[in-house]
């Protein structure tokens, strides 16, 4: 009985969320900001050279990434990630759909399917230098076929999820091949898809760092590397908020834009569950 009236709440609260934006955004901050200040008390009178005071790698974080290091380093990192995560998006859904419409062809590809996952994209860091020299090429590759497979997987589960009556329907209605792949198939498919960019979206920002510590001439991961090499403690924790920061930025752009393109799903989702 104790936790009827929290419950009760909660679901009282849910309502004035959906509808005030602002005030959802509010909620949100809360704990981010709980967060950093609870670190900045912390760590304001720390003396470690390894966890140096909030105050300090903000400084820090100012002198180097809001200046001309931004353009130089950053913006290089994200046209890699941004490419290779497009032809991760791009390869992840046409092989997806692919394999998920011939099942017989997605069961013989399974077992090289599981053994390409399974081999870790840093594994191929050493190879693609070889093979496209050190150049943004290699790190592009490397974010491309880390990234590529949430896509690929989600994209065969949610084609092979859809609903036999749809398709049933669709052909007894004559429709083409073509309009039942783009007005069935893929909106049917949509959630498991933008689930799988979702993570895609994260593993790039990770293979970002990753493709940079070796074979790099520039990027955030080459001077974070740097930058832990010349014992610069703050500036490289600096760099570490830095992806914290992009991280967050890119996650809500992404939620944003999966709003607008499953407004339909979660319309549907809010109507059953009325």
């Amino acid at each position: 009985m104790a936790l009827v009236a929290p419950a009760r709440r909660l679901r009282a609260v849910k309502p004035l969320l959906r509808t005030r934006p602002g005030l959802r955004v509010l909620v949100s901050l809360v704990v981010p900001v709980a967060m950093v200040a609870i670190w900045w008390q912390a760590s304001a009178n720390s003396t470690s050279l390894y966890f140096p005071p909030l105050s300090k790698i903000m400084s820090s974080f100012s002198d180097v990434w809001l200046s001309s290091m931004f353009l130089s380093e950053a913006v290089p990192s994200l046209q890699r990630f941004a490419l290779g995560l497009l032809i991760a998006a791009v390869a992840g859904i046409a092989g997806g759909l692919l394999l998920g419409l011939w099942r017989g062809l997605g069961d013989a590809a399974a077992p090289v399917l599981e053994f390409a996952r399974a081999t870790p994209g840093v594994a191929l860091a050493p190879l693609a230098i070889v093979l496209f020299g050190i150049n943004s090429r290699t790190q592009v590759v490397i974010i491309a076929f880390a990234a590529v497979w949430p896509v690929l997987l989600n994209t065969i589960d949610g084609v092979r999820s859809v609903d036999p009556v749809l398709i049933d329907v669709g052909r007894g209605y004559r429709i083409s091949r073509r309009d039942r792949l783009l007005r069935v198939t893929l909106p049917s498919a949509g959630p498991q898809i933008m689930a799988g960019l979702n993570t895609a979206v994260a593993i790039g920002l990770i293979m970002i760092v990753v493709s940079e510590l070796q074979g790099a001439t520039n990027g955030i991961g080459y001077t974070l590397l740097q930058q832990q090499r010349s014992y610069n403690i703050p500036a490289m924790w600096s760099s570490i908020v830095l992806l914290g920061l992009l991280g967050c930025l890119l996650n809500v752009g992404f939620r944003a834009a999966e709003r607008v393109i499953l407004r339909w799903h979660r319309l549907m989702r809010e109507t059953s569950s009325k």
